[in-house]
């Protein structure tokens, strides 16, 4: 398909590597444009860590590029080929059906970044989908991508949200919006079950050459290569996992489509923060069976990674045995991967400075008592951080619990833990570890629904200042760190497609 679109001057100083592999990886098409773009959300931080101006982000030439209106000079627009397990179920070619890549960016760190349009229009990949955004899902992305990047856990984020002046139709009709995400690449576990399914070993070979150029370097220099490739993969992975489930975050759909190989949380539609502490709890309306609960999200993990794995077997050193055998043994590396990196994390979030046996043991029971006490997951710990030289700390810590005598008896463990190993910075550090703010259910979709229903954008501005500054309390804003009420609590989240 030609690009017709009137071109723009550019701010953006595209350098485009992945149109310059084969065709066969893409569709070249131009963004459909929109009736009335309004520019509803910039995000400055982000502009400015890209090298961009936030003055010429937000004039009418840039407004017309983020809602696909226009084409910058140095772009090239193209939607991305891709396959994916879903649900466990494989489908041989899914594709960018509502996104376009712009093109890319070196940022001022000198990384090179995807600028893709989502809710641009359709693509050859849209299987009969309209390719279009409503504002709600377009806002939920934004505002849980900037807290996930606050909380220090690699994700892909928003630099723009605008909205389209056209209706959007979907059970209901819905306000139209384009989201501009930023991403360290957008090559998914999909894109090579793409050209694996194909036995389309070059484009393989292309594919892999290209992701370890851009994204694992130093497997370059790796005797075997993809060999190395897979390892940094499942490296990458099981931190990113255990990052989540240190913060109670359930993706939602972790489909092989939706895991980077840049190790970034990307497309996480129906995603939510979990309040109370439940290893089973499932937000997705779409995940009736809780394939994706929070406590499989690990187990998960493994099985996309094994399926990325089964595409590299005809690049791997040796013969079919030994590839095989390495790829194995990569995969068997990753439950020890994920369990370091969990358990690290863990330890910090409980301020444990040793390195001792029965470490899971303490913190199992203590997941173990917040389950059976339907506690709040955020607030459990953060309140535990002020019980280190705080006796008060003890009673808002315990109240917490439907029965606060176990939480006690548990307490009463962890303190006597922690006598062993004096640290007067323990209090300190354990309040920069646990947040005090997430981005809550309720109040995530409080503000969508305001955003929807009546345009209005204060209660979105309101959380993401608090969720921008997880760790930092603010009083006078205990409604942000506090769980929902009966009557507030959400039980569904939605897809935006």
């Amino acid at each position: 398909m030609s690009i017709t679109q009137p071109k723009a001057a550019s701010v953006f100083r595209f350098d485009n590597s992945y149109h310059r592999l084969p065709e066969h990886f893409y569709a070249r098409l131009a963004p459909t444009p929109v009736a009335a773009p309004a520019l509803v959300k910039l995000n400055e931080a982000l502009a400015r860590e890209l090298g961009l101006d936030p003055d010429h982000l937000r004039t009418p030439e840039a407004v017309a590029v983020f809602a696909g209106n226009a084409v910058p000079p140095d772009s090239d627009p193209l939607a991305m080929a891709y396959a994916g397990h879903q649900f466990g179920g494989f489908s041989p070619q899914l594709g960018d059906g509502r996104a376009i890549l712009l093109g890319e960016i070196v940022d001022i760190h000198g990384q090179r970044r995807d600028i893709q349009l989502k809710g641009s229009g359709p693509t050859p990949f849209s299987r009969r989908g309209d390719g279009r955004a409503a504002i709600g899902p377009v806002l939920r992305e934004y505002i849980v991508g900037e807290a996930m990047a606050a909380l220090g856990i690699p994700t892909t984020r928003a630099l723009a949200a605008v909205t389209t002046g056209e209706p959007v139709y979907r059970e209901t009709v819905l306000p139209g919006a384009v989201l501009t995400r930023v991403a360290a690449s957008h090559v998914r576990v999909g894109t090579f079950q793409y050209f694996a399914v194909r036995r389309d070993v070059d484009a393989l070979r292309t594919l892999a050459d290209y992701v370890i150029a851009r994204h694992y370097p130093d497997a370059g220099d790796a005797q075997d290569p993809f060999g190395a490739l897979l390892d940094g993969v499942i490296e990458r992975q099981a931190g990113l996992v255990a990052r989540w489930l240190l913060v109670g975050f359930i993706h939602g759909v972790m489909n092989t489509d939706n895991m980077s190989i840049a190790g970034e949380t990307i497309d996480f539609g129906p995603c939510a923060f979990m309040d109370t502490y439940n290893p089973a709890q499932v937000y997705s309306s779409i995940d009736t069976q809780g394939r994706y609960a929070y406590g499989n999200q690990a187990q998960i993990a493994m099985w996309n990674l094994a399926r990325f794995a089964e595409t590299l077997l005809p690049l791997l050193a040796g013969d079919e045995a030994r590839q095989l055998e390495t790829a194995n043994a990569a995969i068997a590396r990753f439950p020890g991967l994920f369990q370091a990196a969990y358990l690290e994390g863990m330890r910090a979030k409980l301020g444990l400075n040793e390195v001792r046996d029965d470490d899971r043991q303490l913190i199992d029971d203590l997941l173990d008592t917040m389950a059976e006490g339907s506690a709040d997951f955020t607030l459990a710990f953060r309140r535990l951080s002020h019980c280190a030289g705080d006796e008060a700390g003890a009673d808002t810590f315990t109240s917490l619990f439907r029965e606060p005598a176990r939480a006690t008896v548990w307490l009463d463990r962890w303190r006597a833990r922690i006598a062993t190993e004096p640290d007067p910075g323990r209090t300190t550090r354990m309040l920069a570890t646990n947040p005090a703010y997430i981005a809550r259910n309720h109040l995530v979709e409080e503000a969508l629904a305001a955003a929807t229903a009546r345009g209005e954008y204060r209660l979105f501005d309101d959380l993401l200042r608090v969720v921008a500054a997880p760790f930092t309390e603010r009083p006078g804003q205990e409604r942000y760190a506090l769980p929902p009420r009966e009557d507030e609590i959400v039980r569904q989240t939605f897809c935006g497609t």
